[in-house]
């Protein structure tokens, strides 16, 4: 009655839950999701799709753009092979995969769990207050009881190029969504979405060029990663140009555009400006809580500092790792923190504690689907080094029975970093074709810690590509 009176009366309606989350991508489902399993009462809301960038504009149809030509790829390295792919029917998956950019099963999935759904632009608004305003432009207040979770992902950054805003770009949601593919691609950026779209747009037939400020690929990864997907790009006929941004960029005749670099200029029919992203803080309403509105800064329950333990960031917002299951692994932690914490009981956030996001630091994997593929968990050398750890490093080849028997030619390399002064792993990298699902064994090592003696009880099956671990053991046994 009271509400009605309030709208009525043209203010905003209120409600009360447990727990209220802004943003619900797959962080936010989560963070959603273990609060209401937990026995709390929880709403998510959301100024899009349910089921965020990742599952409509990210890693879903980037994969399903990426798959069906790979496999076709794969299949021609071996013998007696003959297939071929129909660009149209890619992209017609890659929709499929999106459900059209319809989210009524997500919808579905969040209403049956038991949270809440509400549609619209949630800001904070005060101390376990959020202000949503609803595509209509009518607004409602949630009060939360125990936490509000801001898992409002992260958005592209633009780099300073003249002329960039004189012309039609595309973001990465662009390149996914696509319905057509250009007959000539430019690519500005080196890093994983640079790299993974610069191979789907060419194995679907557009001419790619891909301009890289840096000089090398995939700069946080091991050198190796970087030079031999620079290596494959180029096998796919991308021209990749290192050490070369774009100078400028201007209108050309019809709907195309020039780019100037080098000293020359080209033409394309579509720009990507894949430069990175940066945490969504700007416009949650932190202000309103006494809070800068930059990167967070987040305990390891993911807690955010200065809010007393009501506040939390998860997933991209916080800037910790900007990976998908890193965000949702961020959630579980700190869905069952809130949970502990409103029922009074103890909270472990001690280093690989049941309320502390350790992997965050030590163990996070990453798979790019370029081809090769690069899969890698922990650290690099470099960032070993940087760490102060007293660390030794083993590259070798994949060249075992698996890996001949797995594709002619078989070109791959695997990279160990071993804490000497604990005799563990501290990261593992894997580049080769079909890498990406030997990158999990790598994270059980490095999680639990297993010292390299016991590792050498761990027999790969013969014949698989998983046989390089004994390599990388034996190669580091002998140094």
């Amino acid at each position: 009655m009271a509400d009605e009176q309030e709208a009525e009366r043209g203010l905003p309606s209120e409600s009360q839950y447990d727990v209220v989350v802004i943003g619900a991508g797959p962080v936010g489902e989560n963070a959603a999701g273990y609060a209401v399993q937990g026995g709390l009462s929880a709403a998510i809301v959301e100024a899009e799709l349910l089921g965020g960038e990742c599952s409509y504009w990210a890693c879903i149809p980037s994969k399903a753009l990426l798959r069906t030509p790979q496999a076709v790829v794969d299949a021609r390295r071996l013998p007696g092979v003959t297939a071929e792919y129909d660009p149209q029917e890619v992209l017609a998956r890659r929709t499929y995969f999106t459900g059209d950019w319809d989210d009524a099963g997500q919808v579905d999935w969040a209403e049956g769990a038991g949270i809440a759904v509400l549609r619209g632009r949630g800001r904070l608004a005060g101390e376990r207050t959020v202000e949503v305003t609803a595509p209509d432009g009518s607004t409602t207040v949630l009060r939360a009881r125990h936490a509000v979770v801001l898992a409002t992902g992260s958005v592209p950054v633009t780099p300073p190029v003249p002329g960039l805003d004189t012309v039609r770009t595309w973001g990465s949601r662009d390149a996914t969504s696509a319905k057509e593919v250009p007959p000539r691609l430019g690519v500005l950026g080196g890093g994983v979405v640079g790299c993974e779209m610069a191979t789907a747009f060419a194995r679907l037939g557009s001419q790619v060029t891909l301009f890289n400020r840096g000089d090398r690929l995939l700069p946080s990864t091991e050198p190796v990663a970087g030079e031999r997907v620079a290596a494959g790009l180029r096998e796919a006929g991308v021209d990749v140009r290192l050490d070369q941004g774009i100078d400028s960029v201007a209108p050309a005749a019809g709907d195309a555009i020039t780019l100037t670099a080098g000293g020359g200029t080209i033409e394309v029919d579509e720009l990507l400006v894949a430069t990175g992203r940066r945490p969504s803080t700007h416009d949650v309403g932190l202000d309103t809580v006494g809070i800068e509105p930059r990167e967070l800064a987040v305990d390891e329950s993911c807690a955010v500092a200065g809010a007393e333990g009501w506040l939390y960031a998860v997933g991209d917002v916080n800037g910790r790792a900007l990976l998908t299951h890193q965000g949702k692994y961020q959630a579980r932690i700190a869905g069952n923190a809130i949970v502990a914490r409103a029922s009074g009981a103890a909270v472990h956030t001690g280093t690989w504690g049941e309320h502390a996001a350790t992997a965050d630091h030590r163990a996070v994997p990453q798979v790019v689907f370029t081809d090769p593929e690069v899969a890698a968990v922990g650290l690099s050398s470099a960032q070993a080094s940087d760490a102060g750890i007293t660390a030794r490093t083993v590259e070798i080849d994949i060249a075992v029975a698996g890996s001949s028997l797995h594709a002619d030619g078989y070109a791959g390399r695997a990279v160990m970093v071993v804490d000497t002064d604990r005799d563990v792993l501290v990261g593992v990298t894997f580049v080769g074709q079909d890498v990406s699902e030997l990158v999990h064994a790598a994270t059980i090592a490095i999680v639990g810690e297993v010292p390299l003696s016991r590792l050498w009880h761990a027999v790969p099956a013969f014949p698989t590509i998983s046989e390089v671990w004994l390599r990388l053991l034996e190669t580091y046994r002998e140094g």
